[in-house]
C-alpha cells in the first residue's frame, strides 16, 4: 500500500479481468458506481473516480502465467483528504497473498 496517492496515475495489476470485476464492488465499499466496458465511474463526495482498464499481455516465469490489467485511476474534484482514505481502503480490499 502506498501512503500518497495522486490524482492520476496509472497501474500494472497482477489480475484477470474477471477477477478485477469480482472484487471490484467490495473494493468500491459504499460510494455508488456505474459500469461500463472496460471502465468505471465511481461517485466520491461531489467528484468521482474514473477507473479504466485493458487486458495486458500475461507476465510469465518458467511454465507460470499471470494474468495482468493496466488500470488507469483519475480521480475529479475528489478532496485529498476523501481520496487518500478511498485508496487506503481500496488497496486493501485489492491486495493478494500479503503477509
Amino acid at each position: 500500500m502506498q501512503s500518497f496517492y495522486l490524482e492520476r496515475f496509472e497501474r500494472d495489476m497482477g489480475t484477470s479481468e474477471t477477477e478485477w470485476l469480482t472484487a471490484l464492488p467490495r473494493a468500491l465499499g459504499d460510494h455508488d458506481f456505474e459500469l461500463g466496458t472496460g471502465q468505471a465511474r465511481v461517485h466520491i463526495g461531489d467528484g468521482h473516480l474514473l477507473l479504466q482498464w485493458r487486458i495486458l499481455p500475461p507476465r510469465v516465469i518458467a511454465l507460470l502465467r499471470l494474468q495482468r490489467l493496466a488500470v488507469s485511476f483519475v480521480f475529479v474534484g475528489v478532496e485529498e483528504d476523501a481520496r487518500q482514505s478511498f485508496m487506503k481502503r481500496f488497496d486493501l480490499t485489492m491486495q493478494r497473498g500479503g503477509g
